[in-house]
């Protein structure tokens, strides 16, 4: 009977949840981020800086910079958040502290500060502390803003660990979180407080007690099915070069720490709930704190019992969390006069605070701390409202070029001649990368400073293409988008050698949309070299798309059933690019949409024709949306494309604007009205296609 019923266990036993979860496919993983990452805002599965249930030491391992941060679920306190980041070469770890405000009219809700500025939520707390550069605490001056994205969902990376038992961060407290991790809350500096029991006294400035010799140490049973190996044979984590750091991570040795007089009873795993600290042979006293920037590190884990059969890490995260000192709430409040609170996500409460920097405020004595929440939150009038830009910022008369002189005509042969030998001679991955990097620039992706961001308002040039003052954003880039395309026609309808020769251009001419779309995630300009090459002009040169299909095959098919088709997709807001790979957003529709004077012109846009629902335009509205939230991942993934590129003068300066601009149209021209301009080179690229492949008569058939 005994063994019949192990028989039956035997294929139950078999099957595993984290093993089914680290088996997935790339594709599957990939869509489930998708998922996570377009949530509401206030989710933290939304934000790519989230990454769940990971261990301390791989928190660690991320964060390679100053600067660098992520935010996780401690593991050791269900229902708490932890920030991690690097700061003066050295790992830190802030426990997120939550505190109960109760309202005038008897409500209570969660609140999640660091030490003096609180927020609903953990999203609005770390855009306040990124935006600002503001210090995580005033002891250890650590400086957060630059996020360190997950690129894969939080079940797997919770798989991958063996730590796939509680749920997600969901819009609100996490408290509400289940799993094996079954163990007492640790005693944070906040938790459980109401506003009228936390009191200000001086000299205790935590609400913590902290026993020199304590060292208590919680028990968590730990089964056998959780422990899962890091590297599945299938699992992409091996497979993706773009996360290095969790491929890295490996089974970890457990260590004993240094306590005395303790002994597992059982084969489980212990973990410390509370704040320990690490004694030598000599038993040193805790350090000030006042002189201390963090608490002092333990630098074993806990202890872990043998087991022939499971060699399980131990998770240092005990409860070694750099010191807070968070204030009351009564001394956060804002003034009585103060009485309609703006948002925290808005940029007008950061340009409140980035003007209250620059303000004064005199603070009596004994009301230090109530006089920097007013000196950092300063009156309404103090405002400054964001820059309405009336200017373009090209401006090709002023543009000073290695290539062009100070005055031209149209088309100089000249200047096309090495134009098209600066262009031969790299290839297309070089290109690409000199695109991207003008790109960004244009865009405000990269190179906002300060001051700019002050101007605009927000902190991204992608959230600012969304607000009515950045009419003038959209019109510049509308114009470097169609300047773009010209260019590249001229480039292909420019090669008057041989038919060969022209099959070959546009055969690297679509290598490099595909570099723009997988390699660099730039959509902006992959449509732009795409509309090049569907343009009637370069369309109808059919004697050029035969010898591209007899001597480039692999060209034409990925052109014809790869490229076309996710373009096509794009326009139609039925696809988009992973976000985890985007640094240019495709945002020509969206454009185009907020820039449209009239309901019909002659060229109707895909969404104007009459087989079109309106869910194409509610589409391409909803993904506005997703382009201003995500402005700080496309600037991290710019980054990291181009770390390390040094791009030629010559190069970038073919692709700005003011170079096409002054190289298609002459001196004079650039400055003319943009649809005289693109009226005229119209008929110039028709006259060039003709030239290259007349147009058959009837007579002729």
């Amino acid at each position: 009977m005994t063994e019949r019923c192990s028989l039956w266990r035997r294929p139950v036993a078999g099957f595993s949840k984290e093993k089914y979860i680290l088996d997935s496919s790339p594709e599957k993983l990939h869509k489930e981020l998708e998922e996570e990452l377009k949530l509401s805002s206030t989710d933290l599965r939304s934000h790519a800086w989230y990454h769940g249930r990971i261990p301390r030491e791989v928190s660690e391992s991320l964060v390679q910079r100053n600067g660098d941060f992520l935010i996780r679920d401690s593991l050791t306190s269900l229902g708490d958040y932890v920030l991690t980041c690097r700061w003066r070469n050295e790992p830190l770890h802030f426990k997120i502290n939550k505190v109960t405000v109760k309202s005038s009219d008897g409500h209570t809700r969660v609140q999640y500060l660091f030490e003096q500025e609180s927020f609903d939520n953990v999203p609005a707390l770390v855009r306040f502390y990124v935006g600002n550069r503001k210090a995580i605490s005033e002891q250890s001056g650590a400086i957060v803003y630059c996020p360190i994205n997950r690129t894969f969902p939080l079940r797997y990376l919770e798989a991958s660990y063996g730590l796939a038992n509680g749920k997600h961060g969901g819009p609100h407290s996490p408290s509400s979180q289940k799993g094996g991790h079954i163990k007492r809350r640790s005693i944070t500096m906040t938790d459980g407080l109401t506003a009228d029991k936390i009191t200000r006294a001086e000299g205790c400035p935590t609400s913590v007690s902290l026993p020199h010799h304590r060292d208590i140490i919680r028990n968590c049973a730990v089964s056998v099915d959780q422990i899962q190996d890091l590297h599945s044979p299938m699992s992409p984590i091996s497979e993706n070069p773009a996360s290095p750091a969790y491929s890295t991570v490996t089974r970890l040795k457990s260590h004993a720490c240094q306590a005395s007089g303790i002994t597992p009873a059982s084969p489980v795993i212990r973990r410390s709930s509370e704040p320990q600290l690490c004694h030598g042979n000599n038993s040193k006293p805790l350090p000030d704190s006042a002189h201390s920037s963090h608490s002092t590190p333990c630098h074993g884990y806990a202890r872990a019992s043998p087991s022939p059969s499971v060699n399980s890490y131990s998770d240092p995260d005990t409860g070694h969390y750099c010191q807070l000192h968070p204030t009351s709430p009564i001394s956060r409040e804002r003034p009585a006069h103060d009485t309609k609170q703006l948002p925290t996500k808005s940029y007008v409460e950061r340009l409140k605070v980035e003007e209250g920097h620059r303000g004064t405020v005199e603070n009596s004595s004994g009301e230090a701390e109530a006089g920097q929440r007013l000196k950092a939150e300063p009156d309404f009038m103090g405002f400054v409202p964001p820059t309405m830009e009336t200017t373009s910022s090209f401006n090709p008369a002023a543009f000073q070029s290695l290539l062009i002189p100070l005055e031209n005509k149209p088309l100089e042969m000249t200047v096309l001649k090495k134009v098209k030998e600066l262009l031969a001679e790299v290839d297309v991955k070089t290109l690409a990368k000199h695109i991207t990097k003008v790109d960004c620039l244009v865009a405000r992706i990269l190179g906002v400073t300060a001051e700019m961001q002050r101007l605009m308002g927000v902190s991204s040039g992608m959230e600012l293409l969304t607000l009515p003052h950045g009419h003038q954003l959209r019109l510049d880039l509308l114009e470097r988008f169609h300047t773009m395309s010209i260019m590249i026609a001229v480039d292909i309808l420019g090669c008057t050698g041989s038919t060969e020769e022209r099959a070959a251009l546009l055969h690297k001419t679509i290598q490099l949309a595909a570099e723009l779309k997988s390699t660099m995630g730039n959509m902006f300009s992959f449509a732009a070299v795409m509309n090049a090459l569907e343009m009637t002009q370069i369309a109808r040169l059919e004697q050029t798309w035969m010898v591209l299909r007899q001597r480039h095959t692999e060209g034409a098919i990925l052109y014809e059933k790869k490229l076309k088709p996710f373009l096509k997709n794009l326009n139609e807001g039925r696809e988009g690019p992973p976000l985890t790979n985007t640094t240019f957003p495709h945002i020509i529709p969206l454009v185009t949409l907020l820039e449209r004077d009239e309901a019909l012109t002659e060229n109707p846009e895909p969404w104007e024709a009459t087989d079109n629902g309106v869910e194409v335009v509610m589409a391409h509205l909803e993904a506005a949306r997703m382009v201003a939230h995500h402005g700080g991942l496309y600037h991290t993934n710019a980054e990291m494309k181009l770390q390390g590129f040094q791009g030629r003068a010559e190069l970038l300066e073919v692709f700005s604007t003011e170079f096409q601009l002054r190289l298609l149209w002459g001196s004079r021209g650039a400055e003319s009205s943009q649809a005289e301009r693109y009226e005229k080179f119209d008929k110039v690229l028709t006259a060039l296609s003709h030239k290259l492949e007349p147009a058959v008569r009837f007579s002729e058939l």
